[in-house]
């Protein structure tokens, strides 16, 4: 077993501290060559990975570089930083520790290539970046650990799948090289293990206590559609002045802007409430982390931003606002409050409208029950793939077999064929068949059996665009006349805006003066009522084991703990029609408004109810139904026409979806967007060039035309395969609809009424908000809801 150093080890006991059972099984097995700590939030994971660390190098390291700490968040990276501090000052170990992140200056990062610390803390992209110059075997020659926290995270996204190609070269830089994974939130543990390495054992430390977690009561019942979660606010207020420091999570930055609005006019109380989201500027943020590392705020409007393990304050409440939609997600945010070992977590939940009082039951027992989603990994992404081919030959020349027998070390990547890597290979040497002929995607050559850049000036460009994290078509707002930054929004909404608009930026309404330089200028405006800005951040879709388990509540005879309303509402349902249940698909057809509605309730999230809307009303139009729109949820899809649909199973027929999904995808704009994403991310597109940004604009106008291009004169173009890959699991999420019809196996219950189903009212509703600007809007929405809600038999 490796020792704690003595000095580190009379720190600890000065402090009162004795190790956690599974720290110090850490330090017992720190010898296996890769290993998955799984532990409750506030368990000490991180220290767990870190004491190994300081065991070898003990009080006085040799110089060169010893670990590498690597996590999602640059902010996570600083907070580390901080923390690490302080046992090595209070024990007095000469360990240097430095970070290394995209807010790192230039002489820091120039300084850490010819003289590394003995502990760096960095992000994927900053390895990728060090990995691609030619001196990087010289760096991590000596290198004897690699820590990744929150490793369920990174592995999610592309993030991950780079981080893992980055690691098998930094194994074959430094054979001896120990992986740690650290995570509190894995659904697959093995799976999870298999993806940082193909040889790594999984070490599970005591789950501690179950979290205090509930739905919050209001007074008023949240909405039957659309949400944000303003019903609760009086209740939020009183919960808020209740606890020390309260963090109020929504699942969008446009949710959080519009939530923090109406709770600021109604704090009455004058409670000290901040907001912090990745739209917003990074010095706004800066301030809101030291208010709530100093204690100053009472609560944090947040979304995913503050999701991971940073540990800023006094957190004692957590209030998740909508429905979580992800049950690991759920557990993450939790985790934020009481931040400490064998000490539960406090949550509520509040339900942003009626369909999502069940989704947060459902997830509420999921909690209890332990029991986490998540969908299964596919195959290591090949435009990943081309970028790190590129990052490996601004490092030096690389032969192909050698390479290849490297890259089928990373987890992601094991099964890749021969074949595709070859793909690959061709593609970031030549740019494909139809365009070999342009010099400016010729960009690698072989030399003596050896691949090198064809010009070595093109590695400037290379490292300018390393990473898998594309800019969303955003625009930086300031204030006019002072050039101070308040954050972004997105082009498309900028575009929009005319002089004298207002909207929400950083909790405050602005207004809008003018588009100087690609950078809206605006004037404080408060008093006035906002245009609400529409942020690019995520719109997360219903999982798969929550969908599952809304189909398992809502088929009980009775269902404890649903509030009176929401209990209602269901009986109502069951009384005049049905209840979704597992295993069967509910198909409702009913007039309403003098037209012929249909409501299926698929269950199958956001994206794929969005596209079985896309192809259904494709396939009525080629039966002559007279399809006029549709509009989804995370739970149904409801379709409306001139004509009934008289049996909905041939328009469900897999097959002819599936061709229909075909020609939809070769005309829409989905592709031409996926497209542009995958080939800034494999090389093809510049997102940079002599530290300059190129604007989506331009971005998508040159993607375009390549996509275009391709289709016309290579279709089998590495870049279109990838592009329809992409779609298919993303954006369109095929799979889950594929997935829907072999569940039910024809088991379609489509029932004929003559009215409105109080199930199908809240889609009624989403797709009745008309936006009609002035003071009448919200009197005849009201008026349109109590017209629809009082059609199916439901009180106001």
């Amino acid at each position: 077993m490796t020792a704690l150093p003595a000095p580190l080890a009379h720190w600890f006991a000065r402090k009162g501290w004795t190790l956690h059972p599974h720290q110090a099984a850490m330090l017992a097995r720190a010898d296996e060559p890769a290993l998955l700590l799984i532990a409750p939030t506030g368990g000490g994971k991180t220290l767990a990975g870190f004491l190994p660390t300081l065991a070898e190098l003990g009080p006085a390291p040799g110089p060169g570089l010893h670990t590498l700490y690597i996590s999602p968040l640059k902010a996570l990276t600083a907070d580390i930083a901080r923390n690490l501090r302080a046992p090595l000052d209070g024990a007095g170990l000469a360990i240097r520790v430095e970070d290394r992140t995209g807010d790192t200056g230039a002489t820091a990062r120039k300084r850490q290539r010819a003289d590394p610390p003995h502990i760096l803390l960095t992000t994927p992209e900053s390895l990728a970046l060090l990995l691609s110059y030619p001196d990087a075997p010289r760096i991590f020659a000596g290198l004897q650990r690699v820590i990744v926290d929150e490793i369920h995270a990174l592995a999610e996204s592309k993030r991950g799948d780079q981080l893992m190609l980055c690691l098998s070269r930094l194994q074959a830089l430094a054979p001896g090289l120990r992986r740690v994974g650290l995570s509190a939130t894995v659904e697959d543990p093995p799976a999870l293990a298999r993806f940082l390495s193909p040889a790594c054992a999984v070490l599970t430390a005591d789950p501690g206590p179950d979290p205090d977690i509930a739905m919050l009561d209001t007074a008023a019942a949240p909405p039957w559609a659309g949400g944000g979660g303003r019903h609760a606010i009086p209740e939020i207020l009183a919960e808020v002045a209740r606890h020390r420091t309260t963090l109020i999570f929504h699942n969008t930055r446009a949710q959080a802007e519009i939530f923090f609005h109406h709770l600021w006019m109604q704090n009455e109380a004058g409670l000290p409430i901040g907001i912090h989201h990745g739209s917003l500027s990074r010095e706004q943020r800066a301030r809101v982390e030291q208010a709530m590392a100093e204690g100053r705020l009472r609560a944090v409007v947040c979304t995913g931003s503050l999701d991971l393990g940073i540990d800023w304050g006094d957190v004692d409440l957590v209030v998740q606002v909508g429905a979580p939609k992800n049950v690991k997600r759920l557990v993450q945010r939790i985790g934020r409050a009481n931040h400490r070992y064998n000490a539960p977590s406090k949550a509520l939940l509040v339900p942003a409208n009626r369909f999502e009082v069940v989704e947060c039951q459902a997830a509420l027992a999921a909690v209890r029950d332990r029991a986490l989603d998540g969908e299964p990994r596919g195959p290591g992404p090949l435009d990943v793939l081309c970028q790190h081919l590129l990052i490996r030959a601004c490092a030096g020349p690389f032969a192909a077999d050698e390479l290849y027998a490297e890259v089928t070390t990373a987890g992601p990547y094991a099964a890749l064929p021969r074949a595709d890597f070859d793909a690959c290979l061709d593609f970031v040497a030549t740019g494909g068949y139809a365009l070999r002929a342009y010099d400016r995607w010729r960009r690698l050559m072989e030399r003596d059996g050896r691949w090198q850049l064809r010009d070595p000036r093109a590695a400037a460009v290379i490292r300018q665009n390393i990473g898998t994290i594309i800019d969303s078509e955003t625009l930086k707002v300031r204030l006019r006349g002072r050039g101070t930054p308040l954050g972004e929004v997105e082009e498309g909404f900028a575009a929009s805006l005319i002089p004298g608009d207002t909207f929400l930026m950083g909790g405050e309404v602005v207004r809008y003066e003018s588009l100087h330089e690609l950078t809206v200028e605006v004037s404080r405006q408060p008093g006035r009522d906002p245009k609400v800005a529409v942020f690019s951040g995520t719109k997360f879709a219903t999982s798969t084991l929550l969908a599952d388990r809304i189909l398992t509540f809502l088929h009980q005879d009775r269902w404890p703990g649903l509030p009176a309303h929401t209990a209602r509402w269901l009986a109502l349902q069951r009384a005049v029609s049905h209840l979704p249940e597992p295993g069967r698909l509910l198909v409702e057809s009913f007039p309403a408004e003098g037209r012929a509605h249909s409501c299926i309730y698929g269950f199958a999230g956001r994206n794929a109810q969005q596209t079985l809307g896309l192809l259904l009303t494709r396939r009525m139009e080629e039966e002559g139904l007279d399809p006029l729109g549709f509009v989804a949820t995370d739970y149904a899809t409801l379709v409306w026409g001139l004509t009934e649909i008289p049996d909905i199973r041939p328009l469900l027929d897999p097959a002819r979806l599936r061709q229909g999904l075909e020609g939809w995808l070769a005309a829409s704009a989905v592709m031409k967007r996926t497209f542009r994403n995958s080939a800034i991310i494999a090389g093809l597109i510049e997102q940079s060039r002599a530290g300059q940004r190129r604007t989506g604009r331009q971005a998508t106008f040159s993607s375009d035309i390549l996509y275009d291009t391709l289709r016309r004169h290579d279709p089998g173009h590495l870049l279109l395969r990838i592009t329809r890959d992409e779609a298919m699991r993303g954006l369109v999420d095929f799979g889950r609809i594929e997935d829907m019809l072999a569940r039910t196996k024809g088991r379609i219950d489509h029932l004929h009424l003559d009215r409105l189903t109080p199930l199908a009212a809240p889609l009624m509703l989403e797709h009745g908000r008309v936006p009609v600007e002035g003071a009448a809007r919200e009197r005849l929405l009201d008026r349109a809801a109590a017209r629809l809600l009082a059609e199916a038999g439901l009180a106001p």
